[in-house]
């Protein structure tokens, strides 16, 4: 008669299995506890990111406009995309907002950082102003700087005219309906503004006092000290301004609805319409990924030129 195993012998081969496996019991049950933890953030990525990403490639594939069920028409969204008169000149003018305006925002708001650098009085409290219009809401601050814009009784052409200067009709006039929306988009440089100060208060000061001493003056201390401390910051302020300004919809969403004449109708607002104005939801999914793919080749290209930056670990 054969005999029963004894519960040491049990539990050895227990733990045989569990090495055999990887994993001991107890570092399973961690392993399942924390999945159990973290599954309702698996679920929301699953069901709100990934299921959508997915639905939306398949859907570029599609005649599909909500009501009837999506109709498999291969590349012809594509092809009716680069056939579409609006696709060039809703490109050019996210283009030319971007090209314009980042620029500009990196430029104001990294000259604002250095200026709030320096120890003044009420040093926290100019801080906080400036950084204050970033947080206000997209909606408000586009129906404010439309206000601001207005050629009857806005501000801006108040002051122009008080110095003999006939103001524009910034948001009606196509020629300044795009320079407009750069001077508005302007008013949020408070976010760079703050991770450029961050960034100079990492810069170390014997640098500063070392380039003093070779005898560096301001603009040679700036150009050689500041400029390739701050150089990984400019990057990501370039990179983060880039794929916000592709995305642009908001503010000219409420300030111009696109006009006049589409002279600000930009890529992100020509995408909407089509999915929800025109139910073209196929056609705007090939938007999307066209989008997508756009702007993946300008940031390749933004990391691939970017040996201008210093990296103090490698220096």
């Amino acid at each position: 008669m054969a005999k029963a195993p004894t519960k040491a012998t049990v539990a050895r081969h227990s733990q045989q299995i569990a090495v055999s496996s990887g994993l001991t019991k107890r570092q399973r049950r961690d392993t399942w506890l924390g999945l159990a933890f973290v599954s309702p953030w698996l679920v929301g990525f699953l069901v709100f990111t990934i299921y959508p990403v997915i639905a939306s490639l398949y859907f570029s594939f599609t005649d599909y406009n909500v009501v009837s069920d999506p109709r498999w028409i291969g590349f012809r969204n594509y092809t009716d995309l680069f056939s579409d008169p609006l696709f060039g000149e809703t490109l050019y003018n996210t283009l030319y907002l971007a090209v314009l305006g980042i620029p500009f925002s990196l430029i104001l708001s990294l000259l604002i950082a250095m200026l709030l650098n320096n120890k003044l009085k009420l040093q926290g409290m100019f801080r906080t102003v400036y950084f204050l219009p970033s947080v206000v809401p997209a909606v408000a601050a586009a129906l404010l700087w439309r206000w601001f814009l207005n050629p009857d009784y806005g501000p801006i052409n108040e002051v122009l005219w008080q110095v003999g200067i006939n103001g524009p009709g910034w948001l009606s006039d196509p020629r300044w309906a795009k320079p407009a929306l750069i001077l508005a988009s302007l008013w949020g440089v408070g976010g760079s503004m703050v991770i450029y100060l961050a960034g100079l208060q990492n810069v170390p000061t014997p640098l500063y006092e070392s380039a003093h001493l070779d005898g560096a003056n301001a603009w040679q201390r700036f150009r050689f000290v500041t400029l390739p401390m701050l150089s990984p910051v400019i990057l990501f302020n370039l990179v983060m301004g880039i794929i916000t300004s592709f995305q642009s919809f908001t503010n000219i969403y409420i300030m111009t609805g696109g006009g006049p004449s589409n002279s600000t109708m930009v890529y992100a607002l020509y995408l909407y319409q089509n999915a929800f104005q025109f139910f073209r939801m196929g056609y705007a999914s090939a938007m999307a990924w066209v989008l997508l793919l756009i702007t993946a080749v300008a940031l390749i290209a933004i990391f691939r030129t970017s040996g201008w930056v210093h990296y103090e670990s490698r220096s």
